[in-house]
């Protein structure tokens, strides 16, 4: 059972002093698991040419700065519903 009654913000997770974290429940990593383990590449994103309406692109500028991350965040959210629902479509 944790010693906090709710998650940490990042200030007080730097504030946790290594002596302090109870490492007893987390397993060794042992010969089967360097075996076993697989290398895992981040998906990075690749600069494109993107042809969108004005109005589109306006309506992700609106909140300011980061709207090509929002753009791509909204095309993931739609990938992610098309690779459920060809899931669905599969059993």
């Amino acid at each position: 059972m944790s010693t906090f009654e709710k998650p940490l913000e990042p200030d007080q997770i730097r504030a946790v002093r290594d002596k302090d974290i109870d490492f007893g429940e987390i397993p060794e990593l042992d010969e089967t698991f360097w075996r076993e383990a697989r290398l895992v590449e981040p998906d990075r994103t690749e600069q494109i040419s993107l042809r969108v309406r004005n109005s589109v692109l306006q309506w992700f500028k609106r909140p300011g700065k980061g709207y090509q991350t929002r753009m791509n965040r909204v095309l993931e959210t739609y990938v992610q519903a098309q690779r459920e629902a060809e899931r669905q479509k599969m059993k």
